[in-house]
């Protein structure tokens, strides 16, 4: 799998079984020993309250978790996937077996809390730079066995993927450049892989790299912690040949300033490494 843009529905499905499955047997294994004691012929309605404001993100996976448990539970969103909900507002709704609401409870919301955290996240930085040409873009810096999931979260709050991973990208690093024997040997070296690659980037540090990178016939460029006056700099040398990305310690209040100048793309790791769950909580009410 290269990306979630070229995702079939089919195979977002696929990867969304692969997760809840793993994610049960973690935590439900040989089965819930604590919803045993509800009695198996009785149906409860589930409320799942948004104790803050987000965009919800996970809609697959709740689903999933709950079918997984109970195949014939009834599931209304009333907050579709991607859209903002405030606090205490109440984002689903499911009916069903009590034991199964009751196991597949933790694992949804784990789901749920997580990927609304990112596509929030994620929302916040397209905000801060709505009006400038440069798109917020993730990065690898995610929790393992759950990358594809975080990815779909920061699509969902507008932002864009990365590469997926170390498959179906090249993405020129300091140690490549000085493994390879410098910027415009190294890139001499990746025209091999290019076929089989979504693009090729490389990083560079000075505005001397830069030029010698441009001159190499880069057409991807990630401008990796260069202070404001070089980034500057930096576009105004580029003219348009390459796709400029911007890298390093970016934050919330420095983004803006960032995408002011004039590049491409702004690359945050914080995205998916540093979230703050979002703060759902599931009530249960017994059915007649």
């Amino acid at each position: 799998m290269s990306s979630f843009s070229d995702f079939s529905p089919e195979s977002l499905h696929a990867q969304v079984l692969l997760d809840v499955a793993r994610a049960l047997q973690e935590d439900v294994g040989g089965g819930d020993l604590t919803a045993a004691l509800v009695p198996p012929a009785r149906r409860a309605r589930a409320r799942v309250l948004a104790r803050e404001a987000a965009v919800i993100c996970g809609a697959p996976w709740v689903d999933a978790a709950l079918r997984a448990m109970d195949p014939g539970v009834r599931i209304t969103w009333h907050v579709a996937e991607g859209q903002r909900c405030a606090p205490d507002q109440v984002v689903l709704q499911a009916e069903g077996e009590a034991r199964a609401l009751l196991s597949a409870e933790r694992t949804a919301l784990n789901f749920l809390q997580l990927l609304s955290a990112v596509a929030t996240k994620t929302a916040t930085y397209v905000q801060a730079v709505q009006g400038t040409r440069a798109r917020i873009v993730d990065t690898r810096k995610t929790i393992p066995g759950l990358r594809l999931a975080q990815k779909y979260a920061v699509r969902t709050g507008g932002g864009t993927n990365h590469r997926i991973g170390l498959h179906d990208a090249v993405l020129i690093k300091e140690n490549h450049i000085a493994a390879a024997g410098g910027v415009t040997a190294v890139l001499r070296a990746a025209q091999q892989v290019a076929a089989r690659a979504q693009f090729i980037e490389i990083e560079v540090e000075t505005l001397a790299q830069l030029q010698e990178a441009l001159d190499a016939g880069a057409r991807m460029v990630l401008l990796d912690n260069m202070p404001l006056p070089m980034l500057h700099e930096a576009v105004r040398l580029n003219a348009g040949r390459a796709i400029l990305e911007i890298s390093g310690g970016v934050t919330l209040e420095s983004v803006r300033a960032l995408a002011d100048t004039g590049v491409d793309r702004i690359s945050i790791g914080a995205l998916t490494k540093d979230v703050k769950a979002t703060d759902f909580s599931m009530r249960l009410q017994e059915l007649p």
